[in-house]
């Protein structure tokens, strides 16, 4: 029941077609999803209330381009996640599926155990894409992103994006592999590894535009 609720918030926005394009061209930056009216924002609150997703709305600041106006952050998902800051309403949304349905599933797939923590680096920052000065804003600056750095097994084991993405271990390998494509069809954008030098040790997941996923 709680699923399929979340599963009906989410399916009208889940981009179609191939993942595999070229990076989307950077020009003028449109309103980040989960930043527009106050009408989209309650239907989107409504849908992780529905869903039994916990979350804080946060007051809203603009400074530098950069915002967190019409930000919630998750407060309990059912897997505790650390260093969750601001994020906008259908990235806290897609974040929130992506755990419960994809990353649990997969742990229990590839290693026979619960998922206890997921690690992050974050979500709002304001600054540039890959952190580079003077670059265009990054989605984090506008509450719109989320990097995954570890995951955290209820058997102890601790598996990280940098060592394990192209680690001995062929199990860790397909399951970074396999929430990583999940998180592909959940978000608009996906990084790994795969997709340059600055992404060697998360997974960064967004809500620009796409769909791009590499």
């Amino acid at each position: 029941m709680i699923l399929g609720a979340l599963a009906l918030l989410l399916a009208g926005c889940i981009p179609h077609g191939s993942r595999n394009l070229p990076p989307p061209r950077h020009g003028s930056r449109p309103p980040a999803q989960g930043q527009g009216s106050a009408v989209s924002l309650r239907q989107c609150l409504s849908g992780l209330a529905r869903a039994d997703i916990r979350y804080r709305l946060l007051d809203g600041r603009q400074a530098g381009g950069c915002t967190t106006v019409n930000t919630v952050q998750l407060t309990d998902i059912g897997v505790p996640v650390t260093n969750l800051g601001a994020m906008t309403c259908p990235l806290a949304g897609r974040f929130a599926a992506w755990v419960r349905e994809d990353v649990r599933s997969s742990a229990r797939y590839y290693f026979g155990a619960g998922l206890a923590r997921i690690e992050t680096f974050g979500t709002y920052s304001c600054r540039g894409v890959n952190g580079v000065a003077g670059a265009r804003l990054s989605e984090h600056a506008f509450s719109n992103a989320v990097d995954v750095s570890a995951f955290v097994l209820d058997d102890g084991r601790r598996i990280t994006v940098q060592y394990g993405w192209n680690g001995d271990d062929r199990r860790v390998r397909e399951f970074l592999r396999a929430i990583h494509s999940a998180g592909c069809r959940r978000f608009n954008i996906g990084l790994g590894p795969d997709a340059n030098a600055y992404h060697y040790n998360h997974m960064h997941f967004d809500m620009g535009r796409g769909p791009y996923c590499r």
